[in-house]
């Protein structure tokens, strides 16, 4: 057990496919309250459904989890691997009386709910072997029951829902253990978190009913309760479930879409949870922030437009260098060829006017183009328009400027500008062929700009090449 005052969070995904975004919003929440508050943060694996746990699939939550920056405490715990632990505690409610051995089997227990569908009664199964002496248990197959109480009402006080009321004749004596003495996951969680420590459970409103029944392992252990906080899910645009039809669902998916981590917890963050009118946020601001009481009660809506204008306003107030780092991630996700140090180092030097307006990493490599790229520049078709045999000449007319221009950003724009002048032309008329020589694209970094990172050499070479064009 941890520290009676240390606040310990947890996320517990099952590893049974990809990490979906409303789990990460989960995991950020519980990450955000536990680091906020000088507490820990845990990660259990709870792969007790062994047919469709996988390697791959814990690989994933942790890859996902490390993409978003989310790190957590100790070891990440195996669920699985804890079941001798959770068949301990099932022996002790058994012991105690709180728990009961029931041999009914399935076909019994079917026949039972058949007859209280048609009698439109509750089709909770009631054992006949709750209150039966064990002289009378046969030699059979049997599972482990809870004694869940048959009257008054079980009282959940949750801090997003408030206080929440469910009638104990409508919860049923849940299994435990399994026929062949493996525990459940509603056994499971409950040891789990009580052993790590964990003092406050943030997870998806979908869990709310199973807080209930929950705690009746919590009070027959005389166990304290953890502060309970259920969440609203995430729904796509139209209000429903959020699903595969209204886009990426998988937190790898936005990586490979070249978000920034950064702007994905901030909008995640806004997803569900608010303070103030802030839109806009660090993570240090996101720590300080972050409490329970300012979690809707209602389900967000997953808005990609928003997405985008966080992510654009994270690229532009990063770090240059922790940008660039990024993005080299971003480029191994999708299996591109990482940069070369000449790449890097150019990139990096133009970092501060790529970012300008760059909402992803794809938008940024882009942008980068005429960094990433060697000579011969071959030119798309629409900047080929640019290099027609007039433009081709203003490009040989220019070349003696710049050739002995300053190289800096205001020797290089005195010298074009001073051209343009003696010419009579316009400065458009100047950069577009530019942006075709430099880039081969039309839409680009100031032209200013990219001869300054790639310097004067690389400069007059690619303004050769394209004057030397054959029309």
């Amino acid at each position: 057990m941890q520290d009676a005052e240390q606040i310990v969070t947890r996320i517990a995904p099952s590893p049974t496919g990809f990490m979906h975004i409303g789990t990460a919003r989960t995991a950020l929440f519980n990450w955000l309250y536990a680091r906020g508050r000088g507490g820990k943060f845990l990660l259990r694996i709870e792969d007790t459904d062994r047919e469709r746990s996988t390697p791959e699939a814990t690989d994933a939550i942790l890859r996902g989890m490390r993409w978003l920056g989310l790190d957590w405490d100790d070891e990440a715990v195996s669920q699985f691997a804890r079941a001798d632990r959770h068949v301990e505690v099932a022996n002790t409610l058994l012991e105690r009386g709180a728990a009961y051995k029931c041999f009914a089997t399935q076909e019994e227990i079917a026949a039972f709910r058949e007859e209280a569908r048609s009698a439109g009664r509750s089709t909770n199964f009631r054992s006949p072997w709750r209150d039966a002496s064990p002289d009378t248990h046969p030699d059979a197959p049997y599972v482990v029951r809870i004694k869940a109480p048959r009257d008054g009402e079980t009282v959940i006080e949750d801090a997003v829902q408030g206080t929440v009321r469910w009638k104990n004749a409508d919860l049923d004596d849940m299994v435990l253990l399994r026929s062949d003495s493996t525990p459940t996951y509603m056994l499971a969680v409950v040891v789990d978190d009580h052993d790590m420590g964990v003092t406050h459970v943030i997870r998806g409103d979908d869990h709310l009913a199973n807080a209930a029944r929950q705690s009746l392992i919590y009070h027959a252990m005389d166990w304290p309760l953890p502060v309970y906080a259920h969440i609203p899910l995430i729904l796509g645009p139209d209000g429903k479930k959020l699903s595969k039809r209204h886009g990426a669902t998988g937190v790898e998916e936005y990586q490979k879409m070249g978000y920034p981590a950064a702007g994905m917890r901030n909008y995640l963050a806004r997803l569900g949870w608010s303070h103030g009118d802030d839109e806009f946020f660090t993570d240090a601001q996101a720590r300080e922030w972050f409490d329970l009481d300012g979690i809707n009660k209602a389900a967000a809506r997953f808005d990609f437009k928003k997405l985008q204008n966080l992510s654009g306003q994270h690229v532009a107030a990063a770090e240059d260098s922790a940008l660039l780092t990024e993005l080299r991630a971003y480029l191994a996700a999708i299996q591109e060829p990482d940069l070369t140090e000449a790449q890097a180092d150019g990139v990096l030097r133009a970092m501060p006017f790529l970012k300008e307006r760059a909402k992803t990493f794809g938008e940024l490599v882009d942008k980068a183009h005429f960094v990433l790229t060697t000579r011969p520049i071959v030119p798309d078709a629409k900047s080929e328009k640019n290099l027609d045999s007039v433009s081709r000449g203003i490009l040989t007319e220019l070349t003696p400027h710049l050739q002995n221009a300053s190289w800096s950003r205001d020797g290089l724009e005195e010298a074009v500008n001073g051209f343009a002048e003696t010419k009579g032309l316009k400065l458009g008329k100047i950069a577009q062929p530019l942006r075709a020589a430099l880039a081969g694209r039309t839409a680009t970094p100031s032209v200013f700009d990219m001869m300054l990172v790639i310097g004067r050499e690389e400069t007059l070479g690619r303004i050769n090449d394209a004057a030397g064009q054959s029309g």
